[in-house]
């Protein structure tokens, strides 16, 4: 244990998702090592994120205006929304530059254990999303753990009624890996997945 500013700081820094208590220190005397300036620009891009940074009134994307990029580009198909779990992932799907329609970020994934439910999601707002008619397809992109596929199947069965095409996206074999290394749920989703070669 540190005492004061020090010990203050690797708490605080220990609190961040996925920083255990030794990345903790280790950052904390990094920061300690560093210029001041460096330091002070971490601190401001901290508190100008916190300031500047919101959600997206249409699909609650990171934003720093009332709507994000993407709601605003009209080029963007309307009729297809795919639905995500957090913005990174929004950013994941756009670096493949394959999905040209609109995202719905739900805010994580229900998840019983963590207390998480369809109420502290934003299902609300997707619902009143669809509400309108103009939606022809959602795309359930969550992720392909027991979280994600209890939130897609939760979603598919509330929007059923309405008639959309619901679709998710396929789960398999990454390019570059070996089967033996495959789990079985992996593998048996890739069977399922599998499509014709047309040469």
């Amino acid at each position: 244990m540190y005492e004061g500013a020090v010990q203050n700081l690797i708490d605080e820094l220990g609190r961040l998702p996925g920083v255990g208590p030794k990345s903790a220190q280790r950052i904390a005397f990094h920061l300690l090592a560093s210029e001041t300036a460096d330091v002070r620009r971490l601190a401001d891009a901290l508190i100008e994120v916190k300031d500047r940074v919101r959600f997206c009134t249409v699909c609650g994307n990171v934003s720093e205006e009332s709507e994000c990029r993407i709601c605003r580009d009209a080029r963007r198909d309307s009729a297809v929304i795919c639905v995500v779990e957090e913005s990174k992932d929004v950013v994941a799907i756009e670096r493949t530059r394959e999905f040209r329609g609109r995202y719905h970020v739900l805010g994580g994934a229900i998840s019983p254990i963590e207390g998480v439910g369809p109420d502290d999601l934003r299902i609300k707002e997707l619902m009143s999303r669809l509400s309108d008619g103009q939606i022809t397809e959602l795309i359930l992109a969550t992720d392909p753990n027991l979280e994600g596929e209890a939130t897609a199947t939760y979603l598919a069965r509330l929007v059923k009624p309405m008639g959309l095409k619901v679709t998710r996206l396929a789960s398999g074999l990454p390019v570059g890996g070996d089967l033996e290394y495959a789990d079985e749920v992996t593998l048996g989703r890739a069977f399922e997945g599998r499509r014709s070669l047309e040469f």
